[in-house]
């Protein structure tokens, strides 16, 4: 039979999960010459031999891939018999950028096992990985994926690792950060001062020990620091709420085993095949009841908990031998990036934590932990950052003329979308991918605008984009936008609630027409106002407002969402006109003579008192009518707060509420929500029913638009789509009417989110010009 030559250009996250590795087994398996390397779009390959062997092999490529690997496209060419003697990998080379960098990945069983065999050589070694784990994003400098471009060249291999990354049949065959003790990064432990205390075994002993003498620690992980202590030991946990001025904000928990998470969670098999995935992430649980006293510490007033399994050799080593879960918090400054520097995390938490344990392999980029709940039987991300990016969105479309146009679109649509204020995350569009940021977080914040600048930056450099245009929102005052503005290339605004409603669209492959139903705290609308509790009726040709909910006034603006209580005297101010006879509700004991007469002012005479359409804004005075929250230490607090109090709550009873105007926008009055509210509250009903009632009639708003504007399609998103009640009652209520909800999985409700919707309002400005 004839040889041939078959090429093959892998294109999709095929570097870093032992790709090449994979080829050249399956390769001389078969008993086919030829070659295999990176280059900057993917793998390409070279392979000659019988004809039915290459049909064969090819199938098996596209079959039979490591694990971590995702295969976008095969491009395949056949050509003449070249007469290769032998199967080979070649170094890389380079080329136009295509290729997807790999996510950090959780330790794989077989590392685990090699880092707690005695008799190992990796024993106790905490930079163990192999092709299936480890780092990735935190280290790559630039595409191809080799050492060289990592931050592991600084660490040569010593003759044993060089022998296994060359070993074809060894899972650590051409595994970058190959390392062993001999040569591979190593542990230190400091002083809040950066004095060198101990090394290596001796520094993870002293850790392990000052945790046990319930002080702060803060480790230097994959994607930066995290602050640890015993989370069962109550003095820790108040020392470090103090020490960070986090009064109320929920501590996430790192748990030792899956076992004992399900002692003290709720788990679903959903929920267990995330917290063993090798994304990691921490997931919302809600915990059992006998952990009441603990709760108290870790989550105040809430019963859900951050959880998560060790995901790096080191914190393996960390929790090895406790019964008892660490507290893992971000270790930065609030709403700063984490600090990834051990100088750095001298400066910024030494007045935080007791003893620093530090390593020498550097980190790239800030990648906190992700953050994942299970809603309506599917994965919600609500913080997209390690394990997920930097995984591209592939555009896909329902319609199959848009398909053609987006997934074969010109290399010049090439744009950059800077995002939102808070939660921000930055994206690149790249022919029919768009490579997402990690979580940067609050833009006011100093050290996290020039965190925001960096990952454009690095983003431009790793897929070789120069932007033709820069996608941005509406809001003149955001950071995000000034940043846009500045740049000498065309800039296309987006409207916030819009771009929320693109994003859920292009995550879930979805086409105009659609209602997008976009809730949440703020967002600059076209009028002026703070929108926030938006209908809109998305097109082809952009989108139209056709409903919302009635605006009230926010006394003293931005201060107002940190006091709950001045937003629920806006919101009563507006129904009634006065505060009269209102007097026994709690939130009037928080407010002085004095300030009640300076609010009265304010909204009397129209005086930094900006109007709000926002529902999150509405679940906040909701809050604090019911004397749940009146004032806030963290975003989104009074409406988690006034969420919990419906979970276990069964009732299927609504308030009334007005639809007012015959055309659009429509009007959602809520005064008759309020005052029946009001009357419940005089008549005893539990808060908890209460707050169900509210959750339910704001689902019935849902379906009432819906049935108004009679679109099939109809789409959830925004900061208020993080709960879970109001998300899963509303996905419930659409498909017993008929209707296509559709909500979000791996891009976030929230304004992590945003930055895709307006890489889609830019795509379509460009393709209609």
């Amino acid at each position: 039979m004839i040889k041939e030559r078959l090429r093959l250009l892998i294109f999709g996250m095929v570097q870093g999960v032992g790709f090449r590795p994979f080829i050249y087994r399956l390769a001389t398996e078969l008993n086919l010459t030829g070659w295999v390397c990176n280059s900057a779009a993917g793998v390409s390959i070279e392979v000659e031999g019988k004809s039915k062997i290459l049909k064969e092999f090819l199938l098996r490529v596209e079959t039979e891939g490591p694990p971590q690997s995702q295969i976008q496209s095969i491009e395949t060419t056949w050509l003449d018999y070249s007469g290769y003697t032998t199967f080979d990998i070649y170094h890389s080379v380079g080329g136009e950028i295509n290729a997807i960098i790999t996510p950090d990945l959780a330790t794989c069983s077989d590392c685990l096992r090699d880092i707690f065999d005695p008799q190992n050589r990796r024993y106790s070694y905490p930079f163990t990985s192999c092709t299936n784990c480890g780092p990735r994003y935190t280290i790559i400098e630039s595409l191809p994926y080799d050492r060289p471009q990592t931050t592991m060249k600084e660490f040569l291999m010593c003759s044993e690792c060089k022998q296994e990354y060359k070993n074809s049949y060894d899972r650590r065959f051409h595994t970058q950060p190959n390392a062993c003790p001999r040569c591979g990064p190593q542990l230190s432990l400091w002083d809040k001062q950066g004095n060198n205390i101990a090394a290596q075994k001796s520094a993870l002993k002293i850790a392990v020990n000052s945790i046990e003498e319930g002080k702060i620690i803060a480790v230097k992980g994959l994607g930066g620091f995290h602050l640890m202590t015993d989370g069962s030991n109550p003095n820790a946990v108040r020392k470090l709420r103090q020490r960070k001025s986090r009064p109320q904000k929920p501590f996430a928990l790192m748990y030792p085993s899956l076992e004992l998470i399900k002692n003290h969670c709720l788990v679903s098999p959903l929920e267990e095949e995330l917290l063993t995935s090798p994304e990691a992430p921490i997931v919302l649980l809600k915990r059992k009841s006998n952990y009441i006293n603990l709760w108290k510490s870790i989550a105040p007033n809430n019963p859900y908990w951050g959880v998560m399994l060790p995901y790096t050799p080191l914190h393996h080593l960390l929790l090895s031998n406790r019964k008892f879960p660490l507290i893992a918090t971000s270790g930065n400054i609030s709403d700063e990036p984490i600090c990834i520097d051990e100088k750095e995390a001298i400066k910024k938490l030494g007045h935080i934590a007791d003893v620093f344990l530090v390593h020498n392999r550097p980190i790239l980029r800030p990648v906190d932990d992700s953050v994942v709940r299970v809603m309506a039987g599917r994965e919600v991300v609500l913080r997209r950052a390690r394990g997920y990016t930097p995984c591209p969105i592939i555009l896909k479309s329902e319609n199959k003329t848009q398909n053609t146009e987006i997934e074969h679109s010109p290399p010049s649509i090439s744009i950059l979308a800077t995002g939102g204020q808070l939660k921000n995350t930055v994206a690149i569009l790249r022919g029919n991918q768009v490579f997402m940021s990690q979580h940067i977080g609050d833009l006011s914040k100093y050290k996290t605008l020039s965190t925001f600048y960096q990952e454009i930056d690095s983003l431009k450099r790793l897929y070789d984009l120069k932007p033709r245009v820069i996608a941005c929102d509406a809001h003149p005052d955001y950071l995000s936008s000034q940043f846009a503005r500045s740049q000498d290339l065309p800039v296309v605004k987006v409207q916030h609630h819009y771009a929320h409603v693109l994003s859920c669209m292009a995550e879930n492959g979805i086409n105009a027409p659609v209602l997008g139903v976009a809730w949440d705290g703020t967002g600059y609308g076209t009028d002026g106002t703070i929108w926030g509790g938006e209908f809109l009726l998305i097109t082809d040709a952009g989108y139209q407002r056709v409903a919302h909910f009635r605006p009230f006034r926010l006394p003293g603006g931005d201060r107002a969402v940190k006091e709950p209580r001045r937003i629920a005297l806006g919101m009563l101010y507006e129904v009634f006109g006065s505060f009269d006879g209102l007097e026994k509700l709690q939130l009037f004991e928080d407010c002085s003579n004095k300030e009640l007469e300076l609010i009265q002012q304010m909204l009397s005479l129209n005086l930094n008192a900006p109007l709000t359409s926002s529902v999150g804004r509405i679940f906040d005075g909701v809050a604090s009518i019911l004397g749940i929250c009146q004032q806030t230490s963290f975003e989104g607090q009074g409406a988690m707060s006034l969420e919990y109090k419906a979970i276990d709550c069964k009732t299927d009873q609504v308030y009334p509420y007005e639809i007012l105007g015959t055309s659009f926008p429509l009007i959602i009055d809520w005064q008759l929500i309020i005052k029946e509210i009001l009357n419940n509250i005089s008549e005893c009903l539990s808060i908890e029913e209460i707050s169900t009632k509210f959750h339910n009639t704001l689902v019935e708003v849902i379906i009432e638009i819906s049935q108004i504007i009679s679109e099939k399609k109809v789409v959830l998103t925004g900061g208020c789509f993080q709960n879970k009640y109001l998300t899963e009652q509303a996905v419930s209520r659409l498909n017993q009417e008929q209707f296509i909800p559709v909500w979000h999985k791996k891009i976030p409700p929230n304004d992590g989110g945003i930055a895709l919707g307006q890489i889609m309002a830019g795509i379509s400005q460009i393709l209609n010009r």
